[in-house]
């Protein structure tokens, strides 16, 4: 294999509406972000993986060797490297040696897991010439196979497509994988890192499980339900069957269902109301601190200190607990990044980015 070098970007993401839809069957759309990871590397002459990670002062090393055993779960870049050769019967008889480096917040939401897996997956297709006519897409569904079922994690595929493909994007996953991608014309967006530790497991034990025991009783009762085309305004229908919780969760995943569909069409048809965008992201919040409970009271002081600087509309950003929000601001980014960190978090002014690509 010829020596050369490679850089590869790739974004993280924010899930602008669908957060806890996604395991419903419901869509999600997702911005990739001006905060990106790199992986540059080259070969080497001998078999070696080597990996310098200056960011966290760490360093990995293995060499390549038929099926790469796992030393801890999560083992992304041998994940990725006995996926390839399942899958894509790619081989590599050199190694490499890279350096991964990058700005995401790290275990925060923004998926700097998945554009690691992506970057490595990108790098290693690019390093051996494989080609495919949607080479992103097929990107993205590389490391979600690699990042979620290699390891047996709960999980979709939004976080990988999402900072594979780039831009604004639409996934549906029921009954089959549907990708809408648009560029519309977009303000700044300003992210806030609560630096609080995300509860993923003890935010979805009320949220998915509740729901789901929810959707369990409707169909039972009523087995022609559909959560993708029922009326919003017939949830009483149901109300008799459910506990007031599961109630509050049904009512508010039938309203996120249709406040993405509204944002969608803005998106579709690039004509972007900056004013009624911030609306329904404030709708979303709404719905995800008051009956999804996953918000958290910093996130909450974050938020309404960002709409009090002069942010259209800003919300929780990813399964919750803790990690980060973000808020559109297109004429008061910088009020808004004062505003978060006199709370106590961490701004940044990112805008909408493209997908991973070579640099």
């Amino acid at each position: 294999m010829k020596n050369k070098l490679i850089t590869i970007s790739t974004p993280g993401r924010i899930c602008l509406f669908g957060e806890h839809q996604d395991y419903l069957g419901l869509p999600v759309i997702a911005a990739a972000i001006s905060r990106r990871i790199c992986i540059s590397g080259q070969t080497r002459p001998d078999n070696k993986i080597i990996i310098h990670l200056p960011d966290v002062g760490g360093r990995e090393e293995f060499e390549l060797n038929g099926k790469l055993a796992y030393d801890k779960g999560r083992d992304y870049f041998k994940s990725v490297l006995n996926l390839l050769k399942r899958k894509d019967n790619l081989s590599f008889e050199n190694g490499f040696e890279i350096t991964v480096t990058g700005n995401i917040p790290i275990n925060s939401g923004t998926s700097s897991s998945s554009a690691l897996v992506v970057s490595w997956t990108k790098f290693l297709l690019e390093m051996s010439g494989f080609q495919h006519e949607n080479i992103n897409k097929y990107v993205g569904e590389l490391a979600y196979l690699a990042e979620v079922e290699e390891f047996g994690e709960p999980g979709g595929r939004m976080d990988q497509y999402a900072t594979a493909i780039g831009n604004i994007m639409y996934l549906e996953s029921y009954p089959k994988i549907h990708i809408g991608k648009y560029k519309p014309t977009l303000g700044t967006f300003v992210l806030g890192d609560s630096l609080q530790a995300k509860d993923t497991l003890g935010i979805l034990k009320h949220v998915k499980y509740g729901m789901l025991e929810a959707m369990r009783k409707i169909k039972e009762f009523d087995n022609s339900f559909d959560l993708h085309t029922f009326p919003q305004e017939k949830a009483d229908t149901y109300r008799n069957l459910l506990t007031e919780d599961e109630f509050i969760l049904f009512k508010s995943n039938l309203s996120d269902r249709d406040i993405l569909q509204e944002a969608k069409k803005m998106f579709e048809m690039n004509n972007i109301n900056d004013i009624r965008l911030g609306q329904l992201l404030n709708q979303h919040q709404d719905n995800l601190r008051d009956a999804k409970r996953i918000s958290t009271e910093k996130i909450d002081r974050m938020i309404d200190a960002s709409l009090k600087a002069g942010a259209l509309g800003a919300k929780i950003n990813g399964s919750g607990g803790g990690g980060c929000m973000f808020a559109y601001a297109p004429e008061n980014a910088e009020a808004v990044v004062e505003a978060i960190e006199k709370e106590g978090g961490k701004a940044h002014i990112i805008v909408v980015d493209e997908g991973t690509q070579v640099v």
